[in-house]
Order: structure tokens, then sequence, then C-alpha cells
């Protein structure tokens, strides 16, 4: 039997400055809008740009970092789930909100105090990532052709320095 799946997958810009806040618990919640453009040429031949707008909520220590490292105009890669909540405003009436609960964020610009672009952070592993995502082991990477994929910072292109390539055996524990 087939099982959903409710993953969202944004690249975008803020559209204005996030917003931290704690709950009375002490947990962060970091609140963003996040702007996606699609172009596309209508039937007469004229290009039209379309903004969609998206709310992005981040969790704990992902809520911090997007907090303290994005601005207005960051472009930035959210991985995360669709969440409707409801909730009651001040009138009592009953409202009901759409947003993509983040998971996962990468920065993909510099705009972010001189850190280089490429980094991310993972809510699940409360760590910095340096890999742009790419989860092979350095062994494996360094034997890419020039242009066929993502290089570590400091890496590089030369081969057969150490011959661990022909060495290399994959970990029993990856889940693939």
């Amino acid at each position: 039997m087939a099982r959903g799946v409710n993953k969202a997958i944004l690249i975008g810009n803020l559209g204005q400055e996030p917003e931290l806040r704690y709950t009375g618990s002490g947990t962060a919640v970091c609140n963003m809008r996040l702007a996606t453009n699609e172009t596309y040429t209508n039937r007469d031949g004229e290009e039209v740009q379309k903004t969609e707008w998206h709310n992005v909520v981040a969790w704990g220590r992902l809520g911090e970092v997007c907090n303290e490292y994005l601005d207005k105009g960051s472009q930035v890669y959210f991985e995360g789930s669709m969440q409707t909540r409801s909730w009651e405003d001040r009138d009592g009436n009953t409202r009901y909100t759409t947003e993509v609960k983040a998971r996962e964020m990468m920065f993909l610009d510099s705009n972010r105090q001189g850190a280089p672009a490429g980094d991310g952070f993972s809510q699940d592993q409360d760590s910095y990532e340096d890999e742009s995502f790419d989860q092979r082991p350095p062994q494996q990477q360094s034997g890419q052709p020039s242009g066929s994929g993502p290089q570590q910072a400091g890496q590089s292109g030369q081969s057969g320095s150490s011959g661990d390539e022909e060495t290399f055996e994959p970990d029993d524990e990856l889940p693939f």
C-alpha cells in the first residue's frame, strides 16, 4: 500500500528580515517570507514573470541560524513539509495558515557576514553541512572528472596522489 509524501523544496529570496521569537518553553521559532519566481512566455510572445510568496517556519537551532545569517533578499534553499494550522484572531475568529515547516536550509549566496556560499544546516543533525548535500566520502569525490559535481573547499583536482580511490570500501550502515 502506498504512503503519502509531504515534501516541499523551495529556492527563492527572502522578502523581509527573518522574525525570531521564542515559545513559552524557550524553543526558537523563525518566521520568514520567501519569494519564488517563474518566468514563461505567453501566447503573444511576451515574457511574463510570476512571483509566488511562501510562509516558511524554522524551529529550534535551525530557526536561530536562519535569523543570524539570512537577511532580506538572501537567496536560500529550504526543504521541509507543508503544514496547515489553525489559530484564533483577536475577534475570536478561527483562521488558517499554510506554511512550509523547514527541516533543511542551504545558503545560496554570500550575503551573510562574509560566510562562503554553499553552506547548509539540517534540523535533524543540528550541525552545519559543508558538502552541499553531497554525502559521498571524500575519496569518491577526489576521483571525479572536473566539472562533474561539487567540490569541497580546499580540495584539489589532483589524482593519483595517494591511491585511496582503489581501496575505498563503502560503509555497511549507509541507508541505500
